[in-house]
């Protein structure tokens, strides 16, 4: 989800009614799960963990790693596309962003063994990215503003829209808009090995070390398109007479490192199908948190800015996601591979805590808040490959779907992915995968307080991954 926001009447910190708060947001954006980072998995909806019989297996189930024969050295790139179309007080604005960036790189060396096989693989991948965009625009009849919300900081009395009392003569009636841009991935590097513990079982586990960063570029604005405050917001302060905008920006910067380990089983009945079993222990990471804050208020004659050193910080915390366990299976037709599996999170178990300027207290409120709004979900992938035979050439087709988090969501916010690919392997030595994935969701989003100015969202989301792979 890009954002739901929340505003708390309460203010612990001053960030906790500037809409960047940490909460069950920022834990979701990092317990999400991407779309992976192979191009033959991509095209087969990812349904990939009752196969994973190359360097790719080292994300998807690490036992598959032991299916490998051959030295192998894959890479790869993906461009993503995000597009939003927003609605706000009956006005539609259209925004989009973008991406291109490696996604992959892994080396995978078989041991020579006597029996059964022994398998080690060293991998760069791009877990996630975090693309997204948002712009809105409309005019707002009612009595309420993002001015009103923050009267409990200082933000409005720096900005001489309040009284020497803290009281403001704004009352809503006022033109809204906004912009934001985010962008950063996930990335980690991943040590995983593989045996035939015995004969068609394979068993593998991997720790993989996190990195990656994130940052969201929030400007908001709220106007008096139709003139209704003409006199002074500051009485005694004539300079501050016909009110024309408010600007709030907030920037905030993530850098993140981390760890997390998975085990995976996968089981082959030759020529005909594989079963797979994974989980995936949670994942803890580690946030520096830069959250900068910048405002102007703008009158007929003047305008004054806030000392952005009063109204930002530095924090540092961790986020832990849930445990996901998954399960699937694959079966080989003649030529036909079909391939499904499920995979079971719950997030009511992320977690926030060791934070560094953040009182357990909060932490504690927020932990208990992500419990009673989340829920256990299982996503679903479907997939399918047809070789033609005697030519190598390969085609994909694959379906996704991730449950939306939230408790009370309806069936529209679910993430949903069609996907589709091609492939061509050259006499199992040199592959070339190139994979699609169209994705389509609904999303809301508060700009201060609860549906009083909110965005409605239409979201679509494309990606193209290319890989390659050499086998000697």
């Amino acid at each position: 989800m890009l954002y739901r926001f929340i505003h708390f009447s309460s203010v612990i910190f001053l960030l906790s009614t500037l809409a960047f708060a940490q909460n069950y947001n920022d834990a979701l954006r990092v317990s999400n799960p991407g779309l992976g980072s192979n191009a033959r998995a991509l095209g087969m909806g990812n349904s990939y963990i009752a196969l994973s019989d190359d360097g790719s297996a080292s994300f998807f189930n690490p036992a598959g790693l032991g299916l490998v024969k051959k030295l192998e050295f894959m890479g790869g790139l993906d461009i993503t596309s995000f597009n939003n179309s927003t609605r706000f007080f009956n006005q539609t604005t259209e925004s989009n962003s973008s991406q291109t960036k490696l996604d992959n790189i892994t080396l995978t060396f078989p041991v020579p063994t006597v029996r059964g096989s022994l398998v080690f693989g060293l991998a760069y991948n791009t877990t996630k990215d975090f693309v997204g965009s948002l712009e809105f625009s409309g005019f707002n009849n009612g009595s309420n503003s993002k001015i009103q919300s923050l009267l409990d900081t200082d933000i409005p009395f720096d900005l001489y829209l309040t009284d020497d009392n803290g009281n403001t003569i704004i009352n809503g009636r006022l033109n809204q808009s906004g912009n934001m841009l985010n962008s950063g991935s996930l990335n980690q590097w991943t040590l995983t090995g593989a045996i035939e513990a015995y004969k068609n079982l394979f068993i593998g586990a991997n720790l993989s070390i996190v990195s990656g960063d994130f940052t969201s570029d929030f400007d908001y604005y709220e106007d008096d398109t139709q003139n209704i405050y003409q006199g002074e917001t500051a009485p005694g302060y004539p300079s501050t007479t016909d009110f024309r905008t408010f600007y709030l920006k907030n920037l905030l910067k993530w850098d993140v490192e981390g760890w997390n380990a998975k085990v995976g089983f996968l089981y082959q009945l030759p020529k005909f199908a594989r079963l797979g079993l994974t989980v995936q222990f949670p994942k803890v990471y580690k946030i520096n948190e830069d959250f900068n804050v910048e405002g102007r208020s703008e009158f007929a004659n003047a305008s004054v800015t806030l000392d952005p050193e009063k109204f930002s910080d530095k924090v540092k915390y961790d986020i832990t996601s849930p445990y996901e366990i998954a399960s699937g299976i694959s079966v080989n037709l003649k030529g036909l591979i079909v391939s499904a599996q499920a995979a079971y999170i719950d997030y009511k178990e992320m977690e926030f805590s060791n934070g560094e300027g953040i009182s357990s207290t909060y932490f504690s409120d927020q932990n208990k808040r992500i419990k009673n709004l989340m829920r256990p979900v299982v996503n679903y992938n479907l997939g399918a490959e047809y070789t033609l035979p005697e030519v190598g050439f390969r085609i994909r087709g694959g379906f996704i779907v991730q449950p939306s988090a939230f408790k009370n969501d309806p069936s529209d916010f679910d993430r949903k992915f069609l996907t589709a690919g091609i492939g061509f392997l050259s006499d199992g030595v040199i592959g070339i995968d190139i994979a699609y994935a169209y994705g389509w969701w609904k999303d809301v989003g508060d700009n201060y307080d609860s549906n009083v100015s909110r965005t409605f969202q239409d979201i679509t989301y494309h990606k193209v991954m290319l890989t390659t792979s050499y086998r000697f």
